[in-house]
């Protein structure tokens, strides 16, 4: 289809994802649905991500593909912690850390547990986010 340029690809099925890049034939850029996902994603010939972790550290985001497209890697710990509860619990929890204040969680979410919390605020401590 000439006017499908890219994919958000957030499936995790790795077989299907080759698959369609295989398909494909680079005709499709094929971005990354899952911040889990990134790196192994872009070994496969991903061109990037689209991401939760990118609302709270931008900067990390973009230097994790862009340390894998030179070669580096890092940034698990601080995906796990985003990820440690339903999804966008954890981010908005981190949001409102940061002082963005993205307001309450709607029901039937409920707030980040504190043992979540505290992991969550430690390592985004330890990439100099908070």
């Amino acid at each position: 289809v000439p006017n499908i340029v890219g994919v958000k690809e957030a499936s995790g099925n790795f077989s299907s994802i080759a698959t369609m890049m295989n398909m494909a034939d680079g005709c499709i850029d094929v971005y990354s649905g899952n911040d889990d996902q990134i790196v192994p994603l872009l070994s496969m010939g991903g061109k990037g991500v689209i991401s939760v972790l990118s609302n709270v550290a931008p900067k990390q985001t973009h230097d994790i593909c862009q340390k894998f497209f030179d070669g580096e890697l890092k940034a698990m710990p601080l995906i796990e912690a985003l990820f440690s509860e339903v999804n966008p619990i954890p981010v908005k929890a981190a949001m409102n850390m940061m002082g963005k204040e993205v307001g309450p969680l709607r029901l039937p979410l409920t707030e980040m547990e504190d043992a979540h919390k505290e992991v969550l605020k430690q390592v985004m401590k330890s990439y100099g986010i908070l």
